[in-house]
Formats: structure tokens, C-alpha cells, sequence
């Protein structure tokens, strides 16, 4: 029998189609790991983005949080602001009526100061006729401080300036500022330098700087100004006697005083409260104010003080001073305090002190 012949192109139909299978599953595994991977990084970046989205949603609710707790505090002070000013309004037309009340009540007493001032300026000119002796120019070797001025206003004889052991109080209250409550008001909301050169304030201080220059030289001495509180003008003296002798003390006391700026209410309580903590007690009290305290003890609760209660308020702080000691007054100038000349020249019969009201060119 004979054999085909063999060629190099006769493969079978198996073999072919096996071949092809192959071919297109090598073609399948190849084209696959591209569409894996591409997947595989696809999903990566779709995660890094959701990550980065969940962070912004956080921080948006805590930005929402933090909007909303602003929103309520915000809430909370305008309620507190209303009703302050309705307050405020509340009370504008009481100021006003009581203003317009206090006026009318001080026309005859500032006459009848404007009289007394008369009256001083004509002893004056009568004493100098007579060609009496300044008591500046009989004591100028016992005084503990140089006072400047023209040295012809030393009427006050009957205030008692000697003692071994002398407090002195000086008003710096808000009331300082002026002689007028329209004044006060006025100045209440100037700058600290307006404030100090207030020209009943400097009249207060030129009070004061005579007072401390017709100290005894053997006498020792503590300065207090008082508000709503008492504190010592020397800083770091307070509860402790200063020497009159010692010039460094007496213009540390004095030089600070001048640097106060004249604000608050007034409370006698606790200026006459200093004289029961000084050791040994003063013998002597020189006190400088402008009119009868607006509290006691404590602020009051409400927005303004009859002079009943003005009244009141004096007499509880005179029963916290210590017996014996001697009170003695300068009543500065003030409208709508008619009845504080009165008591305050009670006290000082009370007391054994003095009471004066200075001519405004004094001294």
C-alpha cells in the first residue's frame, strides 16, 4: 500500500482550533490584570476622596456647633442689653424730675452761701484794716510743708488742725468733678486729664495742701480718700501712722492724692471706718466732702437716694466712730444738698470739731 506523502502545511483541524483556544486565553489574561489594576487604583483614589469628604462633613458640623452656641450667647446679651436701656429709660425721667426737684431746693440755700461768702470777704478786708497777723507769717517755722499762694485768705481760725494723732479724709467721689449735678454728669465722661483739672477738684487739693502744711511738726498723720471705699494715698501705708516731720512721707501722701481721679458714690461708712483700724486712734478727724453719703455699707439697689436716706446714712456711719475724737468738716460746694450744712455742723457739735464752708478763692 502506499504511504501519503507527508507536508510541512498539513496540520489538523484540532491542532489548529487548540492553537487559537490559546491564543485568545493568553489575549483574555493579558487584557484582564490591565482592567484589575485599573480598577484596583480606580477604587484607591474613590476611597482617598471619600476619606477626604467625611473630614469636611466633621468639620462642618463642629464649624455648625460653634455657630450655634455664638448664636445663643449672642441671643442672651441683647436680651440683657434691652432690658438695661429700657431701664435706663425707665429712670431718665425720675433723674430728671428729681434734677429739677434739687434745684429748686438748693436756689435759697446757694444764696445764702453767696451771703456767708460776702460776709467773709468783708472780715477779711476788716482784719487786714486792722493790720492783724497772718497766721502764716506767726507759725511759718512750725509748718511740715510750704503752701504757694497769696497768703491772705487765713480766716479759718476756728478749724482745729493740731493733735498728736490727725486723719484726714478727702471726697473723691464722683461729686468732686463740679458744683452742679449737670456739671458732674458732664465731666464724668471726660478724659482723666479733664477730670483732675475739674476746678472744684483743684480747690479740694489747694484745701488739702494747707491743711497738711499747718500740721503740727510733732505730729504724725494718715491721708485717706474715700468713695465707695477707703484706701490710704501713700500705697503700702494703710493701717499704719505717717511722721508729719518727715517731708518724704508728707509728699508721697500729697503728690499721690494729686494723681487721684475723682469717681463713684460716696460712703462715710467706710471712711470713718479707717479711724477704729488705725493703732493708737486718731485724736483729731479733718474731713473734706462736698455733701451727705449716697450708701452705706453697701451699694444701694436702687438708682437713686432720697435725702432721707442721705440723712440716714450719716448718722450710721457717726456711730462707727470712736468716742472723744473730735470731727471737723469743709463742705465743698454742691447743688441739691440742702439739708448736708446742717448735718454736718450737727456732727461737729457732737463731736467737739468744727464745721466751715470755704469762699471759693480760699486759700
Amino acid at each position: 500500500m502506499k504511504r501519503r506523502p507527508v507536508s510541512a502545511f498539513s496540520l489538523s483541524f484540532l491542532d489548529i482550533m487548540f492553537c487559537g483556544f490559546g491564543a485568545v486565553v493568553l489575549l483574555v489574561l493579558i487584557l484582564n490584570h490591565d482592567t484589575v489594576r485599573a480598577r484596583t487604583e480606580t477604587f484607591s483614589d474613590l476611597r482617598s476622596e471619600v476619606v477626604r469628604l467625611e473630614q469636611k462633613v466633621l468639620l462642618g458640623d463642629q464649624l455648625r456647633v460653634t455657630a450655634r452656641n455664638s448664636l445663643q450667647a449672642t441671643d442672651k446679651e441683647l436680651v440683657i442689653t434691652e432690658g438695661a436701656a429700657e431701664r435706663l429709660i425707665r429712670d431718665i425721667p425720675e433723674l430728671e424730675i428729681e434734677i429739677a426737684r434739687m434745684e429748686k431746693q438748693t436756689l435759697a440755700n446757694r444764696q445764702h452761701v453767696n451771703r456767708l461768702s460776702a460776709d467773709l470777704k468783708n472780715l477779711d478786708q476788716e482784719k487786714k484794716r486792722l493790720g492783724a497777723v497772718a497766721a502764716d507769717e506767726r507759725d511759718e517755722g512750725d509748718k511740715v510743708r510750704r503752701v504757694v499762694g497769696e497768703g491772705d485768705r487765713q480766716y479759718l481760725t476756728g478749724l482745729k488742725v493740731g493733735g498728736k494723732r490727725i486723719l484726714i479724709l478727702v471726697d473723691s467721689s464722683a461729686s468732686m468733678l463740679g458744683e452742679t449735678i449737670i456739671n458732674v454728669i458732664r465731666r464724668r465722661n471726660m478724659a482723666v486729664s479733664y477730670k483732675r483739672s475739674a476746678p472744684k477738684w483743684k480747690r479740694t487739693l489747694a484745701t488739702l495742701d494747707w491743711l497738711v502744711g499747718n500740721l503740727p511738726a510733732d505730729a504724725r498723720f494718715q491721708l485717706y480718700a474715700f468713695n465707695t471705699r477707703a484706701q490710704a494715698a501713700l500705697p503700702g501705708s494703710d493701717g499704719k501712722w505717717l511722721t508729719a516731720a518727715s517731708s518724704e512721707e508728707v509728699e508721697g501722701a500729697v503728690s499721690a492724692l494729686h494723681k487721684t481721679t475723682p469717681a463713684g458714690g460716696t460712703s462715710l461708712y467706710h471712711a470713718f471706718a479707717v479711724a477704729k483700724k488705725l493703732s493708737p486712734r486718731p485724736d483729731n478727724i479733718l474731713l473734706i466732702t462736698d455733701g451727705l453719703p449716697t450708701q452705706g455699707r453697701s451699694k444701694p439697689k436702687g438708682t437713686t437716694v432720697t435725702p432721707d436716706e442721705r440723712l440716714a446714712h450719716l448718722k450710721k456711719a457717726s456711730r462707727s466712730l470712736p468716742k472723744g475724737v473730735p470731727v471737723n468738716t469743709i463742705l465743698m460746694p454742691m447743688e441739691g444738698d440742702a439739708w448736708a450744712a446742717a448735718a454736718y455742723w450737727r456732727l461737729a457739735i457732737d463731736t467737739q470739731g468744727s464745721f466751715l464752708t470755704p469762699a471759693r478763692d480760699w486759700p
